[in-house]
């Protein structure tokens, strides 16, 4: 199972890119950067800058954007940024892509992103993404590019938890990313993604499963996130419960079994709460047991 987390932030929120090394020394698969700019004052690092960054500081680890909203940039935009960071860090970048979850937010007006239609913006842009990193021509708007130096194409994962979402997985991708689901919700999901790549003549894309880990007992981090579940995306509280992932590496190693069992190839989970370094460590000796296990 692939294993990916983010990186931990001072209190500005500024994300420390020097503790990539220490994922890549305890054998993260990949270093993760949500996009989460809403430009009200809440801490929201461009996640290009921030892989960039960390590409810099290690040598093997994986890029991962976890996910990044295309509709807030034009496609071309990205395919550079992304042709660069391929280059730059020797080809280790995973490419999470999404239609975006704060159309209203100021920033999205600010960069006049679409607040409707991103799932169409999302489809088009995904149909010539591939040959504008790969550096073949492709008809953008009224114009056809052609970007170079041409890098390798990364895997294309494809974030959402909806049946369009996973649509679009099969179609333009190389995985679904689905976030914020339990290994029974996983594996509920998993029947219908298998009939949708039947329907569509596909092949069953892999599985990267988004979360939130609070591992060092910081109660008050487990409440809060709880409670943002609850209040802001409106989630009955027993089923926000069920969410994240907490205990000991014993614990934490039965919840990664789960999810692979239920289909999953990989799990990002954000580390939450205080002491960083050692939540990393737990998650990572938490994948060794599994792995051990021959589970």
């Amino acid at each position: 199972m692939l294993l990916s987390t983010g990186l931990p932030t001072d209190d500005r929120g500024v994300p420390d890119v020097t503790r990539a090394r220490h994922l890549e020394q305890l054998g993260y698969d990949a270093v993760g950067m949500a996009d989460v700019i809403i430009g009200d004052g809440s801490p929201g690092p461009d996640p290009a800058l921030v892989l960039a960054a960390a590409a810099t500081a290690t040598e093997r680890i994986g890029l991962e954007f976890g996910v990044l909203s295309l509709p807030l940039r034009p496609v071309a935009w990205v395919a550079a940024q992304v042709q660069t960071l391929q280059h730059l860090s020797g080809g280790r970048v995973r490419l999470g892509v999404g239609i975006g979850g704060f159309p209203g937010s100021p920033f999205w007006r600010a960069v006049g992103a679409p607040t409707v239609g991103r799932g169409a913006w999302t489809d088009a842009a995904l149909r010539v993404l591939p040959d504008l990193i790969g550096g073949q021509p492709a008809r953008v708007g009224e114009d056809e590019l052609t970007l170079g130096p041409a890098a390798a194409v990364p895997p294309i994962l494809v974030g959402g938890n909806s049946e369009a979402a996973m649509r679009r997985a099969i179609r333009y991708g190389n995985g679904w990313a689905p976030s914020l689901i339990t290994p029974a919700g996983l594996a509920a999901k998993m029947t219908r993604l298998r009939e949708l790549a039947d329907e569509l003549g596909r092949p069953v894309p892999s599985v990267s499963v988004g979360g939130h880990a609070m591992l060092s007992g910081d109660r008050a981090a487990l409440d809060s996130f709880i409670g943002s579940l609850t209040g802001v995306h409106g989630m009955p509280e027993e089923e926000a419960r069920q969410l994240p992932v907490t205990g000991g590496v014993a614990e934490v190693a039965e919840r990664l079994a789960a999810y692979a069992e239920a289909g999953a190839d990989g799990v990002g989970l954000g580390l939450d709460g205080g002491d960083w370094m050692r939540q990393a460590e737990t998650l990572a000796q938490a994948r060794e047991l599994v792995a051990g296990q021959g589970r």
